[in-house]
């Protein structure tokens, strides 16, 4: 997947940037020929300067009218219908002063509301969802969020300034939008990997506003986590033989890290368990749709440059302020009740960890709903099951509206 991501954003920015250099070249040629005044050649300079400088604004006219035009689809029936009080929105919200965007779906505007948190930080999962987990539409207005500097969401904030609070803070903000627009007093979480740990923030701080929180690739220890995907990586390239990955996990020597490569050097890794999981057969649907993903109508032009440009510069400025981290001493008394959803055959977030933080956790209710044919997404690899998990958890009588 990295490769694709680099090629994408140095497709595009080679767009630009070559454009302008031809029309620097332009200018400049035509200073030159200026001074030896030669009409002719001047001229065609001239019209290939403007060529290029309408081909440049019209570009920019694509991009402002992609962004303009996003979307995401209506509702429709199995008669292809839109349902009377369905609800499709791409919004734009201003919260604690920061721009984000959210998307609202949902068969019935008056059902439960349950807000995603995508994985990251910097990851944007707004179409994704809608194409896996469309089943939840039929039970909750289903809403999701580009966090700061992700997706829609990439300008919300300069990089230099986000934290885990900025998330914590706009998530509460969102949260009590919410549940003033739908008239609820609390809403549902449901958090992927990095949506998992700060679905377990929200609720430490305002319990008050949530029924439950599922936690999908659950993290725990971010620290800790870094360092056994690393060891897993370096074991499983021994067993095959892959000398190529040895050296480059030795060279980068073990993590946490720290600076301005802390997305390169954990890519090795990641990406060698990612595929290690792709090619389970075990796993059902192993692989992310990102091309599918990115091509969805709620992202324009500029959103699916910053698709990439979140999961890169965003992750890496914020995943290493989160290696103090470990829910297994800082959060295990929480007034909401928890659910861990988790993957059998997960090496990104070690189940081990979760499995130890639920026996720690004491809260009103909680479980784990294991996913046989999974990895670090069961959402994805066993969309069926998982929806049906969630509807047992959310809709039991135990935490009902």
């Amino acid at each position: 997947m990295i490769q694709t991501v680099i090629f994408l954003i140095l497709t595009v920015l080679s767009v630009f940037a070559l454009a302008g250099i031809l029309i620097l070249t332009a200018y400049f040629a035509i200073a030159r020929i200026r001074k030896k005044k030669n009409p002719r050649q001047l001229l065609r300079l001239k019209k290939s300067a403007i060529f290029f400088a309408v081909v440049m604004i019209l570009n920019m006219g694509l991009i402002t009218l992609s962004q303009l035009t996003a979307s995401t689809p209506s509702i429709v029936d199995e008669n292809g219908k839109t349902p009377k009080n369905s609800i499709a929105e791409l919004r734009e919200l201003e919260l604690n002063g920061r721009k984000q965007w959210i998307s609202l779906r949902g068969w019935d505007k008056n059902a439960p509301v349950l807000l995603f948190l995508a994985g990251g930080p910097g990851g944007t999962q707004m179409a994704a969802v809608r194409h896996e987990l469309a089943e939840l539409e039929k039970h909750f207005v289903v809403v999701n969020w580009d966090q700061p500097g992700s997706g829609k969401s990439y300008y919300a904030e300069k990089k230099k300034n986000i934290t885990a609070k900025t998330y914590i803070q706009d998530g509460h903000a969102l949260t009590e939008y919410l549940k003033e627009r739908f008239s609820k007093e609390k809403i549902y979480l449901l958090g992927e990997s990095w949506g998992s740990a700060l679905g377990i923030f929200l609720v430490d701080e305002y319990p008050e506003s949530y029924h439950a929180l599922i936690g999908t690739g659950q993290m725990v220890d971010f620290a800790e986590t870094e360092r056994m995907d690393y060891a897993k990586a370096l074991e499983i390239a021994r067993s095959k033989g892959d000398t190529a990955l040895i050296k480059r996990l030795k060279a980068s020597g073990e993590p946490p890290y720290y600076g301005k490569d802390v997305t390169w050097k954990s890519a090795v890794y990641l990406n060698y368990l990612s595929a290690y999981m792709a090619e389970n057969p075990e796993i059902y649907n192993p692989g992310y749709n990102t091309l599918r993903d990115i091509g969805s109508s709620e992202y324009g032009l500029l959103d699916k440059i910053n698709f990439f440009r979140g999961i890169i510069n965003t992750y890496n400025h914020v995943y290493q302020q989160l290696y103090t981290i470990d829910m297994r001493k800082d959060y295990t008394k929480l007034d909401v009740p928890v659910y861990f959803f988790l993957g059998r055959h997960d090496v990104n977030a070690p189940t081990v960890l979760a499995e130890e933080y639920m026996e720690l956790l004491d809260v009103p209710d909680k479980g784990i709903v294991w996913f046989e044919h999974s990895g670090h997404s069961p959402w994805i690899n066993e969309r069926a099951k998982f929806a049906e998990e969630v509807l047992s958890c959310f809709l039991s009588t135990k935490i009902q509206e």
